[in-house]
């Protein structure tokens, strides 16, 4: 387990204690760096199987397979490093860690903030290396580097909003085990989306629900940045539905978090 030092008296403010926690994460990363391999392989293991398993049998309406791929894995890289921060979370309450902190005369939301603000960071150079992995498969941007910098962003962001949901799962489930069990909303949320096929090819029930879920109109904003729009859709509109999202994802799960960790 990682110590923590957070200052405390009367100067301790909401940056001082994020800073603190935020530190403190990325040092526990930093001195056990198996737990960012883990889910960057894990990631790795369904852009190969469905690059070279399933690929030549998905139909994705003349655009290279691979290109229509890598922005969807990419953006569901995302979930799957929030996976490790809910069972990372889970571990730090069930080690006592929550309970110490709590103890402490600073702001809850410092604490709480401190991780997410860690775990976006460390998403940066994993989101890099899932990009690496896209283009040695064969992913090719079609834009600019521009809009291709701007997709990058918005992955980060979105990782932002994301931490929120599972912090609140890490918090509420208490241990690793459970957390993990929970951290599961990953997969229908990631297979029922536009990231690895066409909407409009899952039946019709399905695509009422991925048409309606945040991971759709993510994906499909990072592929119009480096691929180009597809008919019928705009750039700015895309990224302006998958923002609206974010901004959604943390309204509803900052307090949530907060509220939980408050709880413990």
């Amino acid at each position: 387990m990682t110590a923590v030092t957070v200052p405390t008296g009367r100067d301790t403010g909401l940056l001082t204690t994020a800073g603190a926690l935020t530190g403190r994460t990325v040092r526990m990363f930093v001195r056990t760096p198996q737990l960012i391999v883990v889910s960057i392989v894990q990631g790795a293991m369904f852009l190969l199987i469905f690059r070279y398993v399933f690929g030549g049998a998905i139909e994705t309406g003349g655009v290279p397979y691979v290109d229509f791929l890598v922005p969807g894995y990419v953006v569901t890289s995302v979930l799957f490093a929030g996976m490790g921060t809910a069972a990372g979370v889970a571990e730090d309450v069930q080690a006592g860690v929550v309970d110490r902190l709590r103890s402490l005369p600073v702001p809850r939301v410092g604490l709480v903030l401190g991780r997410v603000v860690a775990d976006t960071a460390l998403l940066f150079g994993m989101l890099a290396v899932t990009v690496a992995l896209g283009f040695a498969v064969g992913f090719r941007i079609h834009t600019d580097a521009a809009s291709a910098l701007a997709a990058f962003g918005l992955c980060l962001v979105f990782g932002f909003a994301f931490d929120w949901l599972f912090l609140t799962i890490g918090v509420v489930a208490g241990n690793a085990q459970t957390a993990q069990g929970m951290g599961m909303i990953a997969f229908p949320l990631t297979f029922a989306s536009s990231a690895y096929v066409p909407v409009d090819t899952m039946p019709g029930w399905l695509q009422a629900f991925a048409e309606h879920q945040p991971l759709t109109p993510m994906c499909d904003a990072v592929r119009a940045l480096t691929l180009g729009a597809a008919p019928g859709q705009s750039t700015a509109g895309l990224v302006a539905e998958s923002l609206l999202w974010t901004v959604a994802l943390v309204a509803v799960f900052a307090p949530l978090a907060v509220a939980a960790y408050n709880r413990r």
